[in-house]
């Protein structure tokens, strides 16, 4: 397993699931966990599911990918009590966390990925 990890937030829990679906097709091999709704999974986002998310991700270094604001926001405040380095991004979910996944599937290093993550910024 890489030392490169894959986190996915969103405030709807099944598209957080769905999202993991889809990067473990790729990323079989790649510690890929996520967080989903609120602690009632209703819409929004939760500390602490975010909190379990880093803790449950067997990789030491995280790449973080969200869907909304809020979602950055509670990612900003959990990074703040986690040991994990973490690497938060404001690229698009989907294409963003499918090339990491499929990148650390493949071998490339943290450099490499931002490279390919640059263009998927979400302005």
């Amino acid at each position: 397993m890489s030392e490169l990890g894959v986190v996915i937030v969103s405030h709807v829990p099944d598209i957080a699931a769905g999202v993991v679906k889809l990067l473990k097709e790729v990323a079989k091999d790649v510690a890929i966990t996520y967080a989903g709704g609120t602690d009632d999974n209703e819409i929004g986002t939760s500390f602490a599911k975010i909190q379990l998310a880093f803790d449950e991700n067997k990789a030491d270094r995280l790449m973080a990918f969200y869907d909304l604001g809020s979602a950055k926001m509670n990612l900003e405040m959990v990074m703040e009590f986690t040991d994990k380095e973490v690497h938060l991004y404001d690229v698009a979910l989907i294409e963003g966390g499918y090339t990491a996944a499929a990148l650390i599937q493949a071998g490339a290093d943290l450099t490499a990925i931002e490279e390919q993550l640059a263009p998927l910024k979400i302005k």
